[in-house]
């Protein structure tokens, strides 16, 4: 537990205890029965769903839904066990359909799935050290036929650029309008998408002329933070616990996961990088990267970056922001914003 505090705090820069109780469902005639429940649980339990009836009604039969999906049904008052193995991390909305005398009433409640994995602390080494534009406000970071692609904020100076970044040379750069704050860039299906922080806004590039083919609205209500891909789908973080799943095809959001470290949810994770199976993530303000599981949100590995810092010259308010994977070098490359340095680097356990 002493380690896993450790890195807690490397991520949340303080020791959460999450106390969250177990909700229980308001309803006049049924209630869940939550007499058992506890106030998190883990992937290998399992769920005992049914409902008290304080009125004495009759019951025909109970239809239960876990987050609206349909999990099962029960004639009467019978019980469902319901395992959690499959279920991404996060609040689990319960919801149980009474049906009685002809009427039908419904009963919610909701408990909490955390990550039972302990993540470990990773090592790194500086292979090499590069210079750095000062004046970006890093946001994104993406490379794309191993040329290095850097997306940066704040309005009226907000652009990505591809560049050397052996040497600083800057090779194209496409400006935003000055109404749009940049956010993260990633490369898919030989487009190259770029989102803005609360503008709702998103562009399409063509990847090889960088000319814009079409500007999309968001379609859920949140903000634009970092992205990346798998190859197929896109993910994106809004300052929140989630990682959106989204289809480049329709600009569409499918889902999302949420991410736990232990039964801690991390909150504001920013820019992303797909490596190897793995979403690698800055948390924001904070000198660390999360490894997660893309399928269930769990942190299964902390990088502390915290002695990057006395080789830059920064403030405070120069945070850690950004990860590109080169898949030809096979080394990660991390900056921040307005850092004078990017480094290159391995990861080990």
């Amino acid at each position: 537990m002493k380690n896993y505090n450790f890195l807690l705090t490397i991520l949340l820069g303080i020791t959460l205890v999450n106390c969250e109780a177990t909700k229980k469902g308001e309803n006049s005639i049924f209630t869940f029965d939550n007499s058992n429940y506890k106030s998190q649980y883990l992937s290998e339990d399992a769920l005992s769903l049914g409902v008290l009836n304080p009125n004495s009604k009759t019951v025909d039969s109970i239809i239960y839904y876990v987050n609206d999906k349909k999990v099962g049904s029960e004639k009467g008052l019978e019980k469902l066990n319901f395992e959690l193995k499959d279920q991404k991390l996060g609040y689990q909305y319960l919801k149980a359909l009474v049906y009685f005398g002809g009427e039908n009433s419904t009963a919610t409640a909701r408990i909490e799935l955390v990550s039972n994995v302990q993540p470990k602390l990773l090592k790194y080494k500086i292979v090499n050290t590069y210079p750095h534009d000062t004046a970006s406000f890093t946001e994104g970071l993406e490379f794309h036929n191993d040329t290095l692609f850097e997306s940066t904020g704040q309005k009226g100076d907000s652009y990505f650029r591809k560049y050397d970044y052996k040497t600083g040379k800057i090779y194209k750069q496409i400006d935003l309008e000055p109404q749009y704050f940049g956010e993260g860039i990633t490369f898919v299906n030989d487009k190259l998408y770029q989102l803005t922080w609360q503008e709702k806004t998103g562009f399409i590039y063509d990847a090889k002329t960088l000319k814009l083919e079409k500007k999309f609205a968001y379609d859920k209500d949140i903000e634009g933070w970092g992205m990346t891909n798998d190859g197929k789908y896109i993910y994106q973080t809004d300052k929140t616990e989630k990682i959106w799943r989204m289809d480049p095809k329709t600009q569409k959001m499918i889902d999302y996961i949420n991410v736990y470290s232990g039964d801690s949810k991390i909150k504001a994770i920013n820019e992303l990088e797909w490596i190897n199976g793995k979403i690698y993530t800055n948390v924001w303000t904070k000198d660390a990267i999360a490894v997660v599981n893309p399928n269930n949100g769990a942190v299964e590995g902390i990088l502390d970056m915290s002695g990057l810092r006395k080789l830059v010259k920064v403030t405070p308010d120069d945070v850690l922001n950004g990860i590109a994977y080169n898949p030809k070098t096979k080394t990660i490359f991390v900056t921040g914003k307005n850092w004078d340095k990017m480094f290159e680097i391995t990861v080990s356990e």
